[in-house]
């Protein structure tokens, strides 16, 4: 069921849900396949019996209908995907996040000026109970990876498997070296979320309008710290890493993270705008 919190701006919705209202902002009508969806909206109180939207969503739908910059975030962990992201306006910006076996996600308005912040929270960057570490990389192939990360599933559903053993026989049987097989091997065990950030905007490539996107992708292995993925780089195309790909973790600072962050997003010059029609 749709809820909302007046007191804070935010919304629980459902996806079908925000299709209903994107819909009704740009009055195009409403399919007939989604109208138990419609029901819910009209019974919380978000939209009325005539299909109007209560004045509490306008700021979330004109941002939702219309954004100058999406920020989408996948990060995945041993609860599933969850999807995460930012929708930058003109005038407001939209934070949506979900949470793990829950079909609604939470909408809600925060302050344009601290939007990195937002984003370092959404990927849980945290600076203390990290200690204090030089570089390290960790560098090998994704098929002997996806291994490592198969040996860890199978693990975690045996009753009194060894994870860490496990992954690590796999990585050396899928080809690692032994130093690569003992770091990566930590490294899936401990990893709490692997996550991947891209904001993409209507800008230019080389002269010709289109999508611009920039994209960065990290590992969470909590008392292990934070590890870039530095390859495959991104942005990464569906199908464009092969077993074969060569694959690389760095580990760096928090501060790194929360410059990578502040970099994915546009500035001003960045941006194409939609021009206005020519009066008549």
């Amino acid at each position: 069921m749709p809820s909302f919190d007046v007191t804070r701006s935010r919304f629980r919705l459902a996806d079908d849900e925000v299709f209903v209202l994107a819909q009704l902002a740009t009055g195009q009508p409403v399919p007939e396949s989604m109208a138990p969806a419609e029901a819910r909206l009209r019974d919380c109180g978000l939209i009325n019996g005539a299909g109007e939207l209560s004045t509490l969503l306008l700021p979330l739908m004109r941002t939702l209908v219309q954004p100058s910059v999406i920020v989408s975030l996948e990060a995945g962990g041993r609860q599933g995907t969850l999807h995460h992201g930012l929708l930058i306006g003109d005038d407001h910006v939209v934070c949506h996040e979900t949470w793990p076996g829950q079909e609604e996600a939470e909408y809600r308005l925060v302050e344009p000026r601290t939007l990195v912040w937002t984003l370092a929270d959404l990927v849980g960057l945290r600076r203390s109970g990290v200690p204090e570490a030089g570089e390290q990389v960790v560098e090998t192939t994704v098929g002997v990876l996806e291994a490592g990360l198969a040996a860890l599933e199978k693990a975690a559903s045996t009753p009194g498997a060894d994870d860490r053993a496990s992954v690590v026989e796999a990585l050396r049987a899928a080809g690692a070296a032994d130093d690569t097989a003992a770091l990566l091997g930590e490294l899936i065990v401990e990893v709490r979320s692997n996550w991947r950030m891209t904001a993409a905007w209507q800008g230019r490539q080389e002269g010709v309008r289109g999508v611009a996107a920039r994209a960065v992708a990290a590992w969470d292995c909590g008392p292990l710290g934070s590890w870039l993925r530095e390859l495959p780089a991104e942005p990464l195309a569906e199908g464009g890493a092969s077993a074969e790909s060569p694959f690389r973790l760095r580990r760096v600072a928090p501060k790194r993270i929360w410059e990578e962050l502040t970099g994915l997003l546009p500035d001003a010059s960045e941006l194409v705008r939609e021009q206005a029609p020519p009066e008549a």
